[in-house]
């Protein structure tokens, strides 16, 4: 009689607390998981003495995973003769992606192959005058004492057309930049020169000054 009832004396005073387990999902980046356990259990003897045990268990985990990648698109030009150079970028964050493209036309290739094509065609003069639009070509035929063709003109007539309507040509700025150094220098040229015509006048003066100086002068009488 005694053992069954002991037995439900300790049945009523056992309790349980099963774990309690949250999950959170943040989307794309980060993932959180907490959990915990706890369980207490007490017994009672009969002879009155009492026995506790509580057990605590935690898990914390947290989780980051990287960001998608923002693909930048890219260019096909569907063929090998186009001058176009295909741009495009992209950047990406934590939630956020972004990314473009564009194609830009390269003028100096243009320039060339039309350059060629005049040429093909017997048009020298024009492959010239074409090729002349660049700065570093025209600068290039100016050094070399051949000015590039204008208004039908070549040779020295052109060259007096380009020194007449100078802002006209395709390296203005250099060349407006390049005849400014060239008068300050011409200026510092000419102080120069002013400065020694001074000095060798002041040299001569003296000379002269101690000549007087030396000389005697005989009363006629």
């Amino acid at each position: 009689m005694k053992t069954p009832l002991i037995i439900l004396i300790l049945l009523l005073l056992t309790t349980s607390v099963f774990a309690d387990t949250t999950q959170s999902n943040v989307s794309g980046s980060n993932t959180a998981i907490e959990g915990g356990y706890e369980s207490t259990t007490e017994t009672t003897y009969q002879s009155g003495s009492e026995s506790t045990t509580t057990t605590n268990n935690t898990t914390n985990s947290d989780i980051k995973s990287s960001p998608p990648q923002a693909a930048a698109p890219s260019y096909n030009s569907m063929t090998q003769d186009v001058c176009a150079v295909g741009i495009s970028a992209g950047i990406q964050t934590f939630g956020l992606g972004l990314s473009g493209g564009k194609h830009v036309i390269d003028k100096n290739c243009e320039r060339l192959k039309l350059a060629r094509i005049l040429n093909d065609f017997g048009m020298k003069v024009a492959a010239v005058a074409i090729l002349c639009q660049d700065e570093r070509v025209f600068e290039s035929m100016i050094q070399a004492g051949t000015p590039c063709p204008i208004d039908g003109r070549i040779g020295k007539e052109a060259l007096a057309l380009w020194q007449k309507y100078d802002h006209e040509r395709p390296d203005y700025k250099v060349y407006v930049k390049r005849m400014d150094e060239r008068k300050k220098s011409d200026a510092l040229e000419q102080i120069e020169i002013t400065n020694e015509f001074e000095r060798l006048e002041k040299e001569k003066a003296e000379e002269e000054a101690k000549k007087m100086k030396k000389m005697e002068w005989v009363d006629p009488r």
